[in-house]
């Protein structure tokens, strides 16, 4: 049974691994992970019932009214499980209860699985970063949902 926690700094040497299996080349450095942290932005750990880290996802909240959702990553072996969709939907419900009103993110354009999620959770595609993602120099979309309470349904119930 997974459940959600803090991502905290001893998460870290977990994440590693999961990020060089997803991400490869573009994969986060500890640095990053730390500097997340030390920054006061709001992630969560998804924690199987041994208390591995199966997932973990980030908001980034820029007063005074938005947010944007960072690194959201899976385990591959716990992949198609709801995970995701369990952070998404922690990480909208902490925008809410920030004030937050707007949330965008970027996905790669190649990545339609996310893109179906986030779109299920009212983002729509709002711009392409071009070259984002290095060193593939993939492009990124751009997505944004805006929050209300509406959003804060969807965010609770989905």
């Amino acid at each position: 049974m997974t459940r959600l926690s803090r991502f905290r700094w001893w998460h870290i040497t977990e994440a590693l691994p999961i990020e060089d299996d997803l991400f490869g080349a573009e994969r986060w450095s500890p640095a990053m992970f730390w500097n997340e942290l030390a920054n006061g932005h709001y992630y969560v750990a998804a924690l199987d019932g041994a208390d591995a880290l199966t997932g973990y996802a980030g908001l980034a909240v820029a007063p005074p009214d938005e947010a944007w959702v960072q690194n959201v990553a899976v385990r591959r072996d716990a992949q198609r499980g709801g995970i995701g969709r369990m952070m998404l939907v922690d990480l909208l419900a902490e925008a809410t209860r920030r004030g937050v009103r707007r949330v965008l993110l970027e996905v790669a354009v190649d990545n339609a699985p996310a893109q179906r999620l986030y779109a299920t959770y009212g983002f729509e595609p709002v711009g392409i970063r071009r070259g984002y993602y290095q060193p593939s120099n993939t492009d990124a979309l751009v997505m944004q949902a805006e929050l209300d309470r509406a959003g804060l349904e969807q965010a609770n119930h989905g």
